[in-house]
């Protein structure tokens, strides 16, 4: 009996008690990333269709310092991030809320390679108008919903583009992806926004194209689309890593760098990170291997 009682007081300690369960609701990328905010991953109850990235700690963020809000559609419309971890979870590290269509990626094994449409993108910004208002939330008066970034990589990019016109976006962000010149009439992959090069007329906002070079598939669309673009500051830039981009190196990359510094100067008016972008020899033309150019942008 006395060897007994010790054996069902730890089997009834392991069953109670959650310290040996794993949290398959969040988890920590790449140590929070960079920033001054380290960030957390995570999937919400009000919203399991997408994924939050965002720091860890939000208590601050209030008043005047609210979190500006990035929506990401993903490369081959996939209904799950996985690709692009490292790059949205340094975003957030940096002081913004990420919200990116599908659910969160595994940590191992087979990743959700569903497709999405371009609706979750409307569906995560009105999610976080909803969340900024309720009183119960933790999001509560914590989002800056007069700053949304809208963006996306490959199939994820013509998803931004399909909702461009939204008028709630403050920038806009097409990665690696730009409305193909000849349309693919049905040869396309499924669910892929089929647009022609008008919908680029309903693009109302300063808007960044972040191609890979020549190499990269979507390089002749998306300097198609630059070179349709008259109504609106945008600024092209070109790294010649492919379609691929750099999402999935330490902290994103140079992409992971480029972009942060357009939301910086986009959604928070940073001084510092528009000089990347603005004056007749931008900061960002003078890094290794980067070949940019702009229009209407004084």
């Amino acid at each position: 009996m006395q060897k007994i009682l010790p054996f069902l007081w730890m089997l009834t300690f392991s069953i109670a008690t959650p310290a040996f369960a794993k949290d398959t609701n969040s988890r920590i990328v790449e140590g929070g990333g960079t920033g001054k905010f380290p960030a957390i991953m995570k999937s919400e109850d009000s919203l399991q269709t997408h994924t939050i990235f965002r720091p860890q700690d939000i208590q601050h963020f209030s008043g005047k310092k609210t979190l500006p809000i990035v929506v990401w559609g993903n490369g081959a419309c996939f209904d799950s991030p996985f690709e692009h971890v490292n790059f949205l979870n340094e975003i957030a590290s940096q002081g913004f809320m990420v919200i990116a269509i599908g659910t969160m990626p595994r940590a191992s094994g087979e990743q959700n390679k569903e497709r999405s449409t371009s609706a979750k993108l409307t569906a995560a910004i009105d999610w976080a108008f909803a969340q900024n208002t309720n009183k119960n939330s933790v999001y509560f008066k914590k989002l800056n919903t007069n700053k949304i970034a809208l963006a996306g990589m490959s199939c994820g990019g013509l998803q931004a583009l399909e909702v461009a016109d939204d008028p709630r976006i403050t920038t806009l962000i097409v990665a690696n992806s730009g409305i193909f010149i000849e349309p693919l009439r049905g040869n396309a992959m499924p669910m892929m926004p089929q647009l022609d090069k008008t919908q680029l007329k309903k693009i109302h906002t300063p808007t960044l194209y972040l191609l890979g070079g020549p190499s990269d598939i979507a390089y002749k669309n998306g300097m198609d689309d630059v070179e349709k673009i008259n109504h609106v500051p945008v600024f092209v830039a070109n790294l010649d890593v492919g379609h691929g981009g750099t999402y999935a190196q330490p902290f994103g990359g140079e992409y992971g760098k480029v972009a942060t510094a357009w939301l910086s100067w986009q959604l928070k008016g940073d001084k510092n990170s528009s000089k990347l972008f603005k004056g007749k020899t931008p900061k960002l033309s003078t890094w290794k291997g980067w070949v940019v150019d702009k229009k209407n942008m004084k």
